[in-house]
């Protein structure tokens, strides 16, 4: 386990010397043992699996980001070749008497109360953060590879070259905001209304 703190640089709007100058980013290097860009080798990769986890709340979205943009850039083969995951914490814990379930998200928590829960006087706990569990929530909720729940990264097929990478990352984490609005524009019709409305 690599505790990052907090944010980590954003590789898409950074030169090449800030981005070696980063202690973070040079740790995760090391402990990855691959190399970077051009000299990415993944044979010398140390893990199958890299595992971003954070808490399950706007920060850490935002912090998975990052961490998924330093990825895209600085070792695209990583996520090609499926080694990238996105682990996926509950955000809530339902309880009714002695029976217990962990909820990713208020659809799901909707769904459980609607169905195991159905009728049941429920108790319903958030998590502020992955800080907040005890060693035991945080094992079987998110540790455990029987009951964990994992999202594979990965990079559509017309991002093939190096070049395409960059333009994408460019696209949604560089500099210039209104190509990120653009972005959102074209494809507001793909989001879910409920989430509109919320």
């Amino acid at each position: 386990i690599l505790p990052i703190r907090g944010k980590i640089l954003n590789v898409a709007s950074a030169t090449a010397d800030k981005i070696r100058a980063n202690s973070e980013i040079a740790d995760l290097g090391l402990a990855l043992g691959c190399g970077f860009r051009k000299d990415c080798n993944t044979d010398n990769l140390r893990y199958d699996r890299i595992i971003i986890m954070t808490d399950a709340d706007v920060d850490g979205a935002h912090i998975a980001t990052l961490l998924m943009t330093f990825f895209f850039q600085e070792m695209p083969e990583v996520v090609r070749r499926g080694h990238l995951y996105l682990a996926q914490p509950p955000l809530y814990r339902l309880t009714a008497g002695k029976e217990s379930a962990y909820a990713r998200d208020d659809a799901h928590r909707a769904e459980l109360e609607a169905t195991q829960f159905k009728g049941k006087n429920v108790d319903v706990g958030r998590f502020k953060g992955l800080g907040e569990m005890n060693p035991q929530q945080l094992r079987e909720t998110t540790m455990d590879p029987a009951k964990r729940s994992l999202v594979r990264i990965t990079l559509p097929p017309e991002y093939e070259g190096r070049a395409a990478v960059k333009e994408l990352v460019d696209k949604l984490m560089g500099r210039d905001p209104a190509q990120r609005f653009m972005f959102i524009q074209n494809r507001a019709g793909e989001l879910d209304p409920e989430m509109i409305d919320a």
